[in-house]
C-alpha cells in the first residue's frame, strides 16, 4: 500500500494550504482552492489513519524505539478511524511486551481486542499475546481461556499457526508441571508426618 513520509505529509500539508489561501488572495478564489483541498484532505487523513502503518513498516525492522516514536506522532488515538485505533493499541501493546513493560502491554491489547479488527490473524496476534501474559503470571485457566477463543479463530498466516501451536505444547506441559507439583505437595506432608510419628524416640536394640 502507498503512504507519505510523515514528514513530507506535514511539509505538503503547510505548504499547499498556505499557498492556495496565498493565491485566493492574490488572484481569486479558485485559483487557489484545489491546493487548499488538497492540503485539507492530507490532513483529514493524518487524523483519521495516523502514524499506524508507517510505525508497523518501522516495527517489522525490528525497531521498536524508532516504532514507538512514530506512533507518539499520531494527533489523537481516539479520533482515528475504529480499525486504525484497533491496530495502534495492539501496537503500543507488542512495544511495551518487547520492552517488559507486561502490564502496561496488556492494557493496550485489551483496548485492541475490544475493538474492530479486519480478520482473525489480528485477533488470533492479540489472543496469542494475552495468553501468554496470563501463563507467565501463572493463571493458567486464564490463559486456557484465550486458547479456547483462539481455536475458534479462522487462522491464515502460516507463521502466526506455528506460534499458536508451540504455545498450546508449553501451556500443556507447564500445567502438567504444576498438577505434579500439587500432588507431591501433599505427599511430601504425609512423608513428614510418617517419619515424626511414633510417639517419641526409636528404641535401639538391645546390647549384648
Amino acid at each position: 500500500m502507498f503512504t507519505i513520509n510523515i514528514h513530507l505529509r506535514f511539509a505538503l500539508m503547510g505548504v499547499l494550504t498556505l499557498g492556495g489561501i496565498a493565491l485566493s488572495a492574490a488572484f481569486g478564489f479558485w485559483y487557489g482552492f484545489p491546493f487548499v483541498l488538497i492540503g485539507l484532505g492530507l490532513a483529514v487523513g493524518y487524523v483519521l489513519l495516523g502514524t499506524v502503518q508507517s510505525a508497523a513498516e518501522i516495527m517489522q525492522s525490528g525497531d521498536m524505539d524508532a516504532a514507538s516514536k512514530r506512533l507518539g506522532l499520531t494527533l489523537k488515538p481516539e479520533w482515528l478511524y475504529v480499525t486504525n485505533r484497533a491496530y495502534y493499541y495492539m501496537l503500543k501493546g507488542t512495544i511495551a511486551m518487547a520492552g517488559k513493560n507486561t502490564d502496561e502491554g496488556e492494557i493496550y491489547l485489551n483496548k485492541a481486542q475490544s475493538l474492530k479488527l479486519p480478520t482473525d490473524n489480528e485477533k488470533a496476534m492479540i489472543e496469542l499475546q494475552l495468553a501468554s501474559i496470563k501463563a507467565n503470571k501463572g493463571k493458567i485457566k486464564e490463559a486456557e481461556a484465550h486458547m479456547r477463543n483462539l481455536r475458534q479463530l479462522k487462522v491464515t498466516e502460516g507463521m502466526i499457526k506455528n506460534q499458536i501451536e508451540e504455545f498450546d505444547k508449553a501451556l500443556k506441559q507447564n500445567k502438567g508441571q504444576l498438577n505434579a507439583a500439587n500432588r507431591m505437595g501433599p505427599m511430601r506432608g504425609q512423608m513428614v508426618q510418617r517419619g515424626g510419628a511414633g510417639g517419641g524416640k526409636r528404641k535401639r536394640p538391645p546390647m549384648r
